[in-house]
């Protein structure tokens, strides 16, 4: 088993810094009116991140690998959070957005479906935890 490490520093009030073994630094922060400095991203926030990161990693790579056409993808997350503290994600969905020519539906639901159920550990870690939904769209750059 594989041990993973994070390090975190304080700068000033909320202003933190963190890193892990990819020796590449973050920077987090909290709104001015809650002791930050509103100069990084907030640490829930980027639980977002990693989870959309993890499974667009995964959807790219399936993708390639299927020789699929891909020109780009992004992504468009939405949580929804609860009112009372502690302030949680009671639903996560998650919208892939596919641009290329000629990409197929079926390549593209098997490359969600292996990310979501083999591949993507976040997605893993966190769905025991909070409903995570998904959509897609395929924008067809052949007419661009």
């Amino acid at each position: 088993m594989a041990t993973k490490t994070a390090f975190i520093k304080q700068l000033r009030g909320l202003t933190l810094v963190g890193k892990t073994n990819s020796n590449n630094w973050v920077t987090m922060d909290g709104p001015e009116n809650f002791f930050g400095s509103n100069a990084g991203i907030r640490p829930k926030e980027m639980l977002l991140l990693s989870l959309g990161g993890c499974t667009a990693s995964d959807v790219i790579a399936i993708l390639q690998k299927k020789r699929v056409k891909l020109e780009n993808l992004e992504m468009n997350i939405t949580a929804e959070e609860t009112e009372e503290h502690p302030k949680v994600y009671r639903t996560i969905n998650l919208e892939y957005v596919f641009y290329g020519k000629d990409i197929k539906t079926k390549d593209v639901e098997r490359a969600i479906q292996l990310s979501q159920e083999k591949y993507c550990g976040v997605t893993e870690m966190l769905r025991h935890s909070v409903d995570i939904s998904h959509n897609y769209k395929i924008v067809d750059t052949s007419e661009e």
